[in-house]
C-alpha cells in the first residue's frame, strides 16, 4: 500500500454497500417478472449487510417505496401487507434462513415508512401500519432488552443481530409510549383466556418494569395499566411491595401475627384471581401458612365455600400437594391447585388416590431429561410435572399446543382434564414412569413405543409440563390409528376420534367435504343436522352433556383457507346480548383470531368462561367441516329456516368454500383441494 492510500473507513464501507443496494434494486426493477427471482438474492444479500451496520435501517426506510416497487415482495406473503399477522413475525425473525429474516425486516421497515408518512401505500394506511408495528414490537419486546441467547447464536449466528438492530430503530421511531400501551392491552387479552403457559407473559411484564425503571425511556402518559401487572408478580402485598427478595420476605413472615398474615393471604389471592398470575412470594407465603391453620391456607387460595369444603375434606392430600409442588420457581401450581379445589374433582372416587400416586411417582430418565431441558433445573422434575398436573386439572381449557401440529393431542388432554381427570392422571403415569402409553383401537392394542412417527416431525419442546411428557406418545398413537384406516372409504376421523378421545365422543359422524373430489357435498343436510343436534331451539333445549370433537376449516383475515384444525365443542348458549353462540375450545395458545369476512373469534365479553372461544352460531357453522353426534338423539331438521341456511352458506361461499362448492350449489368454480390430513 502506498503512502497516499488510506484504509477504507466504516463510512466508505457503508456508502459502498448503499451504492450496491441501489444498483441491485434498479436491476430488479428492470427485470421482467420471470427473471426477478434471479435478481432478488443480490438485493437481499446487500440489505443483510446494511442491516448489520448503524444507519442501515434508516437508509433502507428512505428507499422503502423503491425496493417494494422493484418487486422485493412479489409473489410472497409479504406482498399483501394488509393481511400480515403480527404474531407470526417472531417465527420469521428467528428463522435460520437469511432471506426470510431479511424479507421480514424489510417488510417492517416498509410499514414504518408508511406509518411515518414517507410512503403513501396503496394497500395500507398510516394508521394501520402504526398499529401493526406497535403490536409487532410489543409481541417481540424481548428483542429490545436481551442479547441473543446461546440457542439463537448457535442457530442464527450473525443473523441474530438484525432483529435487534431493527427493533431498536423501530422503538426510537414509533416511541416507547405507544409500544407499552399496546403491550399491556395484549397481555390482558391473553390473560383473560387463562393459559397454562405464562412464562412469556411474565417475561413481558418484567420488560415493562424495566422500562418503568429506566430513566432514559420516556413513557409519557402511557403504561398506566401496567402497575397491576407488575405488582401481581413483584409486589402484590404490603410486605413485599418493594420486591425485597425471597429470603427477606420469609424473615418478615416469621415476625407477623395472625392479622398480618390474613392481610397477606387476602392480598395474594386477589392478585392471583385478577390476573391468573402467581408471584413467587405467594408460594413462600403458602408454605409458611401450612403451620398456621387451614383458614389462612383457604384465604391464600381465595377459595369459595366449595373449594374450602374440598380443602377440609382432603386436608392431608392438599398439604402434601403444596409441599410437593409449590416453590418460588413453580408458583403457578398455587393457581392450578386453587381452581382444582373449586372444581371439586377430588370428590370423584379415583382422583384423590391418583393424586397420591402422582405425588410419589418415580419418573423415567427420559422424562426427567425432557423436563430439565425445557425448564432448567431450578425445580426438580417431579415438582415441575406436579405443577403441570395441577394447572391442567385446574385450567383444562388452558392447554396449548404451541407452534406444533399437535392439536389432536392437546385437544385430548384438555378433554380428559375437563371430563375424565382420573384418565388423564393414568396417561401421565404411563408416559412419565413407563415411557409408554397403550391405547386400543377397535379392540387392538396400540403401543406408543411400537408405533411409527406421529404427525409432528420433531418432538415439541414449547409445551406445558404434562404435554411435554405425554404429547409425543399420544401423537404417535393418533397417527397409527389413522394409518389403520387408510384402506377405508371416507374420512378416518369417523373411526379415530371416538377411539382416541373417549366413549363420550358421538359415534354419529357428518362431513361436508367429499374426500375424493374435494367438493362440498350435502351442504343443506349437514347444516340442518348440526342445528338439530346442537342448537337449543331445534334440539328440545337439550344442553350438550359431553364435549364433542369437531373439525374446522381455518381461514385468515382475508377469509382465505389455511388448513384443517381440531377443536372441541363445549356448549351452545345465548350470550348477554341474546345472540345464540357456540362456545368451543381451541388448542392454540391464543384463541382470539380473525377468520375474515367479519368472523372474529371472541375470547371475552360475550359470556365466555376462562379458556373458551366463541362465535355466533351461523358463523361457527360456516367454518365447520366435521362433527360428531349421538345417532340416537333426534332433533328437528325440517324446522331450520331457509334464512339460517342462507346465512351460513353465504359466509361459507365468501371464504374457504368458494372453490369447493359445486356449480349446482352456489355457482362456484372448481379449485384445488388437499385431502383433509389427520390433524382434526
Amino acid at each position: 500500500m502506498t503512502t497516499d492510500q488510506q484504509p477504507a473507513t466504516q463510512d466508505d464501507k457503508f456508502n459502498g454497500l448503499l451504492t450496491n443496494f441501489d444498483d441491485a434494486v434498479h436491476l430488479l426493477s428492470q427485470a421482467p417478472a420471470l427473471s426477478k427471482p434471479a435478481e432478488l438474492p443480490r438485493v437481499l444479500d446487500t440489505a443483510r449487510e446494511l442491516l448489520m451496520l448503524d444507519g442501515g435501517a434508516q437508509a433502507l426506510e428512505q428507499r422503502a417505496q423503491a425496493f417494494e416497487a422493484a418487486g422485493v415482495f412479489l409473489g410472497s406473503d409479504w406482498e399483501t401487507p394488509q393481511y400480515l399477522v403480527p404474531t407470526l413475525t417472531t417465527f420469521a425473525l428467528k428463522s435460520t434462513d437469511p432471506n426470510v429474516v431479511v424479507i421480514e425486516t424489510l417488510s417492517e421497515i416498509r410499514l414504518l415508512a408508511v406509518a411515518k408518512g414517507g410512503y403513501a401505500h396503496p394497500l395500507v394506511s398510516e394508521e394501520f401500519s402504526h398499529h401493526y408495528l406497535t403490536q409487532v414490537i410489543a409481541i417481540n419486546l424481548w428483542l429490545l432488552f436481551t442479547a441473543p441467547s446461546e440457542a439463537e447464536r448457535e442457530q442464527q449466528g450473525r443473523l441474530a443481530v438484525i432483529p435487534r438492530q431493527l427493533f431498536q430503530y423501530l422503538a426510537e421511531r414509533i416511541g416507547y409510549e405507544h409500544i407499552i400501551d399496546q403491550l399491556i392491552d395484549e397481555i390482558w387479552r391473553i390473560l383473560k383466556q387463562r393459559p397454562i403457559q405464562v412464562d412469556s407473559i411474565k417475561q413481558m411484564i418484567t420488560q415493562i418494569s424495566l422500562c418503568q425503571a429506566n430513566p432514559e425511556i420516556d413513557l409519557g402518559a402511557s403504561g398506566q395499566g401496567a402497575d397491576r401487572l407488575v405488582s401481581s408478580l413483584f409486589g402484590p402485598t404490603q410486605a413485599c411491595r418493594e420486591d425485597p427478595g425471597i429470603d427477606i420476605y420469609r424473615e418478615r413472615l416469621d415476625g407477623m401475627d395472625q392479622s398480618a398474615l390474613q392481610a397477606e393471604a387476602t392480598g395474594f389471592a386477589r392478585a392471583m384471581h385478577d390476573t391468573g398470575l402467581v408471584s413467587p412470594y405467594h408460594a413462600v407465603l403458602l408454605r409458611h401458612l401450612l403451620e398456621e391453620g387451614d383458614h389462612l391456607v383457604s384465604e391464600a387460595f381465595g377459595l369459595s365455600s366449595t373449594g374450602r369444603d374440598c380443602l377440609l375434606c382432603y386436608r392431608e392430600l392438599v398439604h402434601a400437594l403444596i409441599r410437593g409442588s409449590v416453590y418460588p420457581a413453580t408458583a403457578q401450581a398455587v393457581y392450578g391447585l386453587a381452581l382444582m379445589l373449586e372444581r371439586g374433582i377430588l370428590y370423584q372416587p379415583p382422583v384423590a388416590p391418583a393424586m397420591w400416586r402422582q405425588l410419589n411417582l418415580p419418573l423415567s430418565e427420559w422424562s426427567q431429561a425432557r423436563l430439565n431441558i425445557a425448564y432448567g433445573e431450578i425445580a426438580s422434575p417431579r415438582a415441575r410435572l406436579l405443577e403441570g398436573v395441577l394447572c391442567m386439572l385446574g385450567l383444562p381449557l388452558g392447554v396449548g399446543q404451541g407452534n406444533n401440529p399437535t392439536c389432536q393431542s392437546a385437544r385430548a388432554l384438555s378433554m380428559w382434564a375437563y371430563n375424565d381427570p382420573d384418565y388423564l392422571l393414568q396417561m401421565v403415569t404411563w408416559a412419565a414412569r413407563d415411557d409408554e402409553i397403550i391405547m386400543h383401537f377397535e379392540g387392538q392394542a396400540i403401543s406408543s413405543m411400537a408405533s411409527l412417527s406421529g404427525v409432528a416431525s420433531e418432538l415439541p419442546i414449547d409445551l406445558d409440563p404434562v404435554s411435554l411428557i405425554v404429547v409425543p406418545h399420544l401423537d404417535r398413537i393418533y397417527a397409527e390409528m389413522g394409518r389403520r384406516c387408510i384402506s377405508r372409504e371416507g374420512d378416518p376421523h369417523r373411526w379415530v376420534n371416538p377411539e382416541f378421545h373417549g366413549w363420550w365422543s358421538g359415534r354419529g359422524f357428518r362431513i361436508n367435504v367429499d374426500v375424493a373430489t374435494g367438493k362440498l357435498v350435502d351442504l343443506n343436510d349437514f347444516i340442518r343436522h348440526f342445528y338439530a343436534c346442537y342448537h337449543p331451539y331445534y334440539n328440545g333445549n337439550q344442553p350438550l352433556i359431553h364435549p364433542q370433537p369437531a373439525g374446522i376449516a381455518v381461514t385468515d383475515s382475508a377469509a382465505r383457507f389455511i388448513g384443517w384444525h381440531a377443536i372441541t365443542i363445549l356448549r351452545a348458549s345465548l350470550d348477554p346480548n341474546d345472540v345464540m353462540r357456540i362456545y368451543f375450545y381451541n388448542p392454540n395458545n391464543d384463541s382470539g383470531q380473525d377468520w375474515g369476512d367479519g368472523v372474529k373469534v371472541s375470547t371475552a365479553g360475550h359470556g365466555e368462561r376462562f379458556g373458551e372461544a366463541s362465535l355466533p352460531f351461523s358463523q361457527f357453522v360456516s367454518r365447520l367441516y366435521i362433527y360428531h353426534f349421538d345417532p340416537l338423539e333426534r332433533g328437528e331438521l325440517a324446522t331450520v329456516t331457509e334464512d339460517e341456511l342462507d346465512t351460513v352458506k353465504r359466509y361459507l361461499q365468501q371464504s374457504w368454500g368458494a372453490e369447493r362448492l359445486p356449480a349446482t350449489e352456489l355457482q362456484a368454480n372448481e379449485g384445488p383441494y388437499h385431502t383433509p390430513p389427520n390433524d382434526t
